[in-house]
């Protein structure tokens, strides 16, 4: 177990390579929940995710635990809307709050314009629909996608925000 603290920062090009490792590790039980060893975080490869991270559009957000990177999460930025996904912790770090910590920690790097985020999960990811409903996160509705069913939630800016930083 380590001391060091977890630092949040962006990910660039040169993590390319260990962000593709985390989240394949990270995915890997999603996999077996799914029986489904192709779902995209599995499939994807180093250049697609290079290409990827290269977008204008796109923020990639990490978890340092010093020079290791245990946790990502991807946000997708379109007008007044941020869509996360690919949230991914190290599989020998999760149940100690880092995906709560990449939940909280995106809000900085979102633009002013951003109203309201949206994430997505497969319906039966209990432990992913979870977090999100606990972090203000409401469901909106379902859409299948091949073999799968996703659950999507949004989470609407401002009035949380509010009361958040009130009670802080």
């Amino acid at each position: 177990m380590s001391d060091a603290p977890t630092t949040i920062a962006l990910v660039d090009d040169d993590h390319a390579g260990e962000l593709l490792t985390l989240r394949r590790a990270a995915f890997v039980t999603e996999a077996q929940l799914y029986n489904d060893p192709n779902i995209p975080p599995l499939t994807q490869t180093l250049h697609e995710l290079r290409e990827d991270m290269a977008r204008d559009d796109i923020v990639t957000v990490g978890a340092w635990e010093g020079s290791r990177l245990i946790g990502s999460i991807r946000v997708e930025l379109e007008g007044q809307k941020a869509t996360l996904g690919r949230l991914a912790v190290a599989p020998d770090k999760q149940g100690r709050g880092i995906g709560t910590q990449m939940l909280v920690a995106v809000a900085p790097y979102l633009p002013p314009e951003i109203t309201e985020i949206w994430v997505f999960t497969g319906k039966d990811s209990k432990q992913n629909l979870s977090l999100y409903t606990k972090h203000g996160y409401e469901e909106q509705y379902e859409r299948a996608a091949g073999d799968l069913t996703y659950t999507y939630l949004r989470r609407v800016l401002g009035s949380v925000e509010v009361k958040d930083e009130t009670t802080a």
